[in-house]
């Protein structure tokens, strides 16, 4: 992968981890005004969001330091832990939203 492509898919990664924050902290917001009405399964949800995010996070970091010959194995873990954080945040949205 060429230099500035690279620059540009760890641009769109660290857009896509920016707008899961957003989502995040306005998932934490909503939650604390129903705080009575959550589900200690809710808040398990939300601790795996986050630490799927913390891990998609830990991605962009390696993917940043990592060499051109490892580069094509950390753009396919990365994108796994990204879909692992997608995945683990529409399941306690759609918890939420119930």
């Amino acid at each position: 992968m060429t230099g500035s492509r690279r620059d540009e898919y760890v641009e769109q990664l660290k857009a896509r981890l920016d707008e899961w924050n957003a989502q995040l902290d306005q998932l934490e917001t909503e939650s604390e005004q129903a705080h009575a009405q959550l589900s200690a399964q809710f808040r398990e949800q939300l601790a795996e969001a986050r630490s799927r995010r913390d891990e998609a996070q830990q991605r962009l970091v390696e993917l940043q330091k990592a060499g051109e010959s490892a580069w094509d194995d950390m753009v396919a873990g990365a994108e796994q832990a990204w879909q692992s954080f997608a995945d683990a945040f529409k399941k306690a949205r759609s918890r939420f939203d119930d």
